[in-house]
């Protein structure tokens, strides 16, 4: 599976798209803002980075506003506010068959371009 979840208002989402070309190498986009993330797909997503908490974003906005940074949340919090908000997923999420990338650090999106340059 070639897949990216990104949200389509975000800049840095839209930077790495286009660095990447992900569009033009036949990736799926799912803009999770028109079109949310289904509880199958955040399973998936959360087998092959091993926990939802390594999917999840304590850069949104609603992190703080909710005032979960002073709180112990568990898989099944991260889990449930991931579903139900879609700005605490880290983005972009890039699936290339078995490997997920996850987020937008500079090494994630080299390691991205490495791997499509493998898969050609």
């Amino acid at each position: 599976m070639k897949k990216v979840y990104y949200l389509g208002t975000c800049t840095t989402c839209q930077r790495i798209l286009k660095e990447t070309g992900l569009e033009k190498k036949g990736f799926i986009l799912q803009d999770i803002k028109t079109e949310k993330i289904t509880a199958a797909q955040l399973t998936e997503m959360k087998q092959m980075a091993g926990s939802y908490e390594a999917l999840f974003s304590r850069r949104s906005m609603k992190y703080q506003s909710m005032g979960l940074k002073d709180k112990t949340l568990t898989e099944k919090d991260f889990r449930k506010l991931i579903l139900t908000e879609y700005t605490f997923l880290k983005r972009p999420v890039i699936i290339i068959g078995t490997q997920i990338f996850i987020g937008n650090a500079k090494k994630t999106i080299e390691d991205v371009k490495k791997s499509i340059a493998k898969t050609k």
